[in-house]
């Protein structure tokens, strides 16, 4: 993914503008691996092999980016990385 792409991404559930956190760059400066984050509702969408994989929640398969996700946790010194917002019950 090259780097001015998140200019043009939003999430695809709340559409507010998404943060980067890149974990790592070919010889060209395109993203490899990494997380685009929306801070309004703490979703994550993870970056993987330069695509971001940006599925509605119905539509996401955690399971299989779950042990990327761990992986990063362990190579970055990532404490938590929640790829869906924690749901309270009120």
């Amino acid at each position: 993914m090259k780097l001015k792409t998140i200019n043009k991404l939003c999430c695809p559930f709340d559409k507010q503008d998404l943060t980067l956190q890149v974990f790592v760059k070919d010889t060209e400066q395109n993203i490899i691996e990494g997380i685009l984050s929306c801070t309004a509702c703490l979703r994550k969408y993870p970056i993987v092999y330069g695509v971001p994989i940006m599925s509605p929640d119905e539509y996401r398969q955690i399971k299989l980016e779950q042990p990327i996700v761990e992986r990063w946790k362990i190579d970055h010194g990532i404490e938590d990385i929640r790829l869906l917002p924690t749901v309270t019950e009120g």
